[in-house]
């Protein structure tokens, strides 16, 4: 059995205590790829905040067994997490990541009262393609709105991602996306609105697999349409730096777990207070 870097990685980093993995191999739709892991922590607590984490790999690798240290890390933080894996090239094309990873939201706003979460305070996350899926969905409203859930994610983080990429240039970006009839369509910066809910995003400084600039693009953007946003450049990290940083070894390069969780408890518990305020 081949084992990648990740998996290594992953196996070797100590997982944070007092959490565990809730739930394993849940199906939130038809076939293999459509499946997820639930993280939370420990002790059963109801209508804890919600991260729906979404994985990289360039839409054409990965698996959510290599996470766990992403899933542990965030339930510590106070979190119910939930790590989908969903489909790839070249099984399936743009845009079946995303309706994917839609489809996963879907579930979770469904069933993940039954796994001590709360269904209204969500939040979207991802890494590299992962952190594409996520600001996708949260900025166009073609794959939450046609399942009625627009308006339930209330933040997302991306970390290291393609939001800014046309002309595709590239061998991953023209593998991907370059038949694609309307391009433009494929770019989380054409759908900013003023509408938008808070971000955070953040890029290594010495990324160059995903430019720093598409980050900088994205969040000026958003900034120029009032949406709120924070920004995040770690000049010492490179692309999978982000990610690895969320790790127990990784912390102590660059507080991105710090940082990640107070923008997340801070969205996600004003909503908390503001439905307690008005008697929700």
């Amino acid at each position: 059995m081949a084992f990648s870097i990740l998996s290594i990685i992953n196996f070797l980093s100590p997982k944070d205590r007092g959490t565990l993995k809730a739930a394993r191999d849940l199906p939130y739709g038809a076939g293999a790829r459509r499946k997820l892991d639930i993280y939370a922590p420990r002790g059963r607590q109801d209508s804890l905040p919600v991260v729906v984490f979404i994985y990289g790999g360039s839409w054409c690798d990965g698996s959510r067994a290599d996470y766990d240290f992403v899933g542990h890390a965030l339930a510590a933080q106070g979190f119910v997490t939930v790590i989908a894996d969903y489909r790839l090239l070249p099984e399936t094309e743009y845009p079946g990541f995303l309706e994917d990873s839609a489809m996963a939201v879907q579930w979770v706003v469904d069933n993940i009262a039954n796994h001590g979460g709360d269904p209204d305070r969500i939040a979207l996350m991802g890494h590299s393609a992962g952190a594409y899926n996520a600001v996708m969905l949260a900025l166009d409203p073609r794959y939450l709105g046609q399942r009625g859930l627009l308006g339930r994610v209330q933040c997302t983080v991306g970390l290291s991602g393609p939001y800014d990429f046309f002309p595709f240039d590239g061998p991953i970006t023209l593998r991907t996306f370059g038949a694609v009839r309307e391009p433009l369509a494929t770019q989380p910066v054409h759908f900013v609105t003023a509408s938008a809910a808070p971000m955070f995003l953040a890029t290594g400084g010495k990324d160059t697999l995903v430019y720093p600039r598409n980050t900088v693009a994205l969040a000026r953007r958003l900034r120029n349409v009032g949406v709120t946003v924070e920004e995040r450049h770690y000049e010492r990290l490179g692309h999978p730096g982000t990610l690895l940083a969320l790790g127990r070894p990784g912390r102590v390069i660059a507080p991105v777990l710090k940082e990640v969780g107070a923008f997340l408890h801070r969205h996600l518990d004003a909503k908390a207070l503001a439905s307690v305020s008005l008697g929700a």
